[in-house]
């Protein structure tokens, strides 16, 4: 339980989702006695999964190749719309930025989609403590060399450039250290991000964590074919609408409109270390009328 209970703390608000989901968050578990100490014990559950499995790694680098076939095939016919929503579109109802002959672009969140963090998840983790957004705003500034592109992200990233591509990073790091992303993202060999042209973060514009605004500013002067994420946030604020209820977000997920989306301009990764998902009660999970106990 202390896995479960301590992921549903860690690194929101720096990272690829609205910073505002962290507010519900349970308090992370007391950190470990000193009759135990944080290098014996296993990471949370969660973060083996996701930044140890194999299963994980192939579930990603899958994600990855599939991306880089559908961006090089899709440009072989000029496509007519971005699959970015056009402002006041519906997610059920949706509607695209038209492209032109605006060049083509890739634009994916940054944190637990191009990168792994594995510096700082690892420190939350075996302090037994939650994020603090101190110690992400110093993980943002100096954390080059300590995160990781996720499997099969730099061959991908670079099949996309060698078509044409431009690929863009709009992330919820902050634009104070721009730098510092920058410097992050080249070092984990996903080549060059330039503040404002290839690299979009949270103070560029005044929409706070959402990235619509963001992306309307990029789509604005690309054809956006791909957007890639690990959080409903990076396709639309919609999802993250404040205090929609659980059944209501699904719906909206899996509505006619978002399915003939997913794997055809929208690709989302597998992340279960976080995101607004934590809010869900038992009702949520498990439907009632599916409850069972053995006699």
């Amino acid at each position: 339980m202390r896995g479960i209970a301590l992921t549903a703390a860690l690194l929101l608000a720096g990272c690829a989702s609205a910073p505002a989901e962290v507010a519900t968050a349970p308090a992370p578990p007391a950190p470990l006695p000193a009759s135990a100490p944080a290098e014996a014990a296993k990471p949370p559950v969660a973060l083996q999964y996701l930044y140890g499995s194999p299963e994980a790694a192939v579930a990603v680098r899958a994600t990855n190749a599939r991306i880089a076939d559908y961006g090089v095939g899709r440009i072989k016919q000029r496509p007519k719309d971005s699959v970015v929503l056009a402002a006041g579109a519906g997610v059920d109802a949706p509607a695209f930025e038209p492209c032109g002959n605006k060049p083509f672009a890739a634009v994916f969140d940054a944190d637990e989609t191009l990168i792994w963090n594995l510096g700082p998840m690892r420190y939350f983790a075996e302090k037994g403590t939650g994020f603090d957004l101190k110690v992400w705003d110093q993980w943002e500034k100096t954390g080059a060399g300590k995160a990781v592109a996720m499997p099969g992200s730099v061959e991908m990233v670079n099949r996309l450039r060698a078509a044409g591509i431009t690929v863009i990073a709009n992330t919820n790091r902050s634009a104070a250290n721009a730098k510092g992303s920058e410097d992050t993202l080249r070092a984990a060999g996903l080549g060059e991000f330039k503040h404002g042209e290839t690299l979009f973060l949270m103070g560029d514009d005044a929409g706070g964590s959402s990235k619509d605004g963001r992306r309307a500013t990029i789509a604005s002067k690309y054809c956006v074919i791909i957007l890639g994420g690990d959080q409903l946030g990076d396709f639309s604020q919609q999802f993250n609408a404040r205090d929609l209820p659980a059944a209501q977000r699904m719906a909206i997920a899996t509505s006619a409109g978002a399915t003939a989306l997913w794997d055809k301009g929208w690709f989302l990764f597998p992340n279960p270390v976080y995101g607004p998902w934590e809010k869900l009660g038992w009702g949520d999970a498990f439907p009632s009328d599916k409850q069972w106990e053995p006699k």
